[in-house]
């Protein structure tokens, strides 16, 4: 069965001194707990507005792991899939350049860990989902 509604996310691979910044994603969450992705989140609540993927992707950093990000964004990719929990989700990957703060989990049940890392050292991590790894790609 083919669901007409779905849920919004947004992830950001953020680049930044030659590295890409990872979440540890806590072993509360519903979908994927304890896998490692790039920050981001759930388009909730947003009525009218302009780029509000983009809007919601700054909010999700800042929220997530308390990095500024610059305003332009680089559209990488889209995809659709079932998440844990059962919900469709169409998933927008965009590529984001750091601009400001310290990376660092601000809520351990929903970010357990962050990781700078090198493409090479995603490419060749065994943990990293192959989703993950193609969104590295993409941004390389």
């Amino acid at each position: 069965m083919i669901a007409d509604k779905y849920v919004v996310n947004v992830e950001g691979v953020i680049f930044w001194d030659g590295r890409y910044l990872l979440i540890v994603r806590g072993t509360e969450e519903d979908h994927a707990p304890g896998g490692m992705a790039p920050p981001g989140g759930k388009v909730e609540g947003a009525g009218s507005a302009a780029n509000i993927l983009e809007a919601t992707l700054r909010r999700e950093i800042a929220e997530e792991v308390g990095l500024e990000v610059h305003d332009e964004m680089e559209y990488l990719e889209s995809n659709a899939f079932i998440a844990d929990d059962g919900d469709p989700v169409v998933d927008v990957v965009f590529l984001c350049r750091y601009k400001a703060g310290m990376a660092a989990a601000a809520d351990p049940a929903e970010v357990a860990g962050v990781r700078w890392m090198t493409a090479d050292e995603i490419r060749s991590h065994p943990e990293i989902a192959p989703w993950t790894r193609q969104s590295i790609e993409l941004a390389e």
